[in-house]
C-alpha cells in the first residue's frame, strides 16, 4: 500500500446534498424547507422556543447565586509537590512560591494564589509561601520538618 492509494472505505462518506438545483433533484424549489413561514426564511434560529408553551428555563425556579468576590485558588496537593521534588523540578532548599510552582509546571496559572491541600504524602522538608492551606496540609508539612507561611490570598495590584 502506498500513500497515494489510501482512500475511505466504500460508504464511509456521503456526498453533499445540493439544495435548490431543479425539481428533478428532489430538493428543488423550496429546497427541503417546506412552504412559507419563519423557518423557510434565512437567518432563523429559534433555540429554546417551545411553540408558545412556557419554556423550560422559565418554568423551573432559579436557586442560589454566584459570589463575584470569591477567590479562585490554584489548588496543589502535597503528593503533587512531592512528585515535583522527586522529579527535580522543585528545589527543596529554596522557598516554594506560586511563581516557582508555575515555572516547575506544577500549576498552569497562579489565579488568586495557590492553596495547598493535604492529599498525598510529603517527605521533603519544604518552605512554602502560599495564599492558603488546609489545616491537615499545614500539619503534614510541619510533621515533615518544613514550614509554611500563609498570606492573605489577595492578588497583586500590578
Amino acid at each position: 500500500m502506498k500513500l497515494n492509494e489510501i482512500k475511505d472505505r466504500e460508504g464511509a462518506t456521503h456526498s453533499k446534498k445540493r439544495v435548490g438545483r431543479g425539481i428533478g433533484s428532489g430538493l428543488g424549489k423550496t429546497g427541503g424547507r417546506g412552504v412559507k413561514g419563519q423557518k423557510s426564511r434565512s437567518g432563523v434560529a429559534i433555540n429554546g422556543f417551545e411553540g408558545g408553551q412556557m419554556p423550560i428555563y422559565r418554568r423551573l425556579p432559579k436557586r442560589g447565586f454566584v459570589n463575584i468576590f470569591a477567590k479562585d485558588f490554584a489548588e496543589v496537593s502535597l503528593g503533587r509537590l512531592q512528585a515535583a521534588v522527586d522529579a527535580k523540578k522543585l528545589d527543596a532548599k529554596k522557598t516554594v512560591t506560586a511563581e516557582a510552582l508555575k515555572e516547575a509546571g506544577v500549576i498552569r496559572r497562579v489565579k488568586d494564589g495557590v492553596r495547598v491541600l493535604a492529599d498525598g504524602e510529603l517527605k521533603a522538608k519544604l518552605t512554602l509561601e502560599v495564599a492558603g492551606a488546609s489545616k491537615a496540609a499545614i500539619e503534614k508539612i510541619e510533621k515533615a520538618g518544613g514550614s509554611i507561611t500563609v498570606a492573605g490570598g489577595a492578588k497583586n495590584a500590578e
